[in-house]
């Protein structure tokens, strides 16, 4: 469960961004973006932010993170043509699991209109066996915990 009111999040709550454009195949019978686009956006983001970390296809890696568990609240619609910010910032980083918790925000809006939280738990890619983080795994992705 998410630990704030969804109305409470914020922009100035999250710590890493970018954005994304909507696109007319995104929309539903009503011409709002079809809520599973949205997990697409944040996977599209979460996916994004690991490569770029280094937590995804690093060169040395052995460890891939499988998602073990997520859940989504649909806040607010948004349309086509629209571009949004994606947010990122981390509920809890364990030793052998990150949960994370992203939001997508409207152009110049202070409220998320839709709040997600992912878990994955980190395993050997090949035996499927849970591993620990790597210190430099964690240490890359420490900045991103949420502050209480």
């Amino acid at each position: 469960m998410l630990q704030r009111s969804d109305r409470e999040e914020h922009r100035e709550d999250f710590f890493w961004w970018t954005e994304i454009s909507s696109r007319w195949a995104d929309c539903d019978a009503y011409g709002h973006v079809n809520n599973a686009t949205y997990y697409s956006w944040f996977d599209t983001a979460l996916t994004l932010l690991a490569i770029e970390r280094g937590i995804l296809r690093a060169p040395s890696q052995t460890s891939i993170g499988l998602c073990i568990s997520s859940e989504c609240r649909f806040l607010a619609p948004i349309d086509f043509p629209e571009t949004v910010d994606i947010g990122i910032r981390l509920e809890r980083l364990g030793s052998s699991s990150i949960t994370y918790e992203l939001a997508i925000f409207r152009k110049a809006t202070n409220q998320a209109s839709a709040v997600c939280k992912f878990t994955h738990v980190y395993v050997d890619q090949n035996t499927r066996g849970k591993v620990l983080l790597t210190e430099e795994q964690r240490s890359v992705m420490i900045d991103l915990v949420r502050k209480p």
